[in-house]
């Protein structure tokens, strides 16, 4: 539930609490950049619907 909330609100750190620093956050970070929609669609890809 916590990390649905996070891949909402805020992208990033949600990627950050799965999958750490790496080039899957970078991505994420770049993409929230760009638009908050498309950071908020990868976060959910990358993480799932657990």
């Amino acid at each position: 539930m916590l990390t649905i909330i996070l891949n909402i609100l805020l992208p990033p750190v949600a990627v950050y609490m799965k999958h750490g620093v790496g080039s899957t956050l970078l991505i994420s970070i770049i993409l929230t950049i760009i638009g908050w929609i498309p950071g908020v669609i990868h976060a959910f890809l990358v993480n799932g619907t657990e």
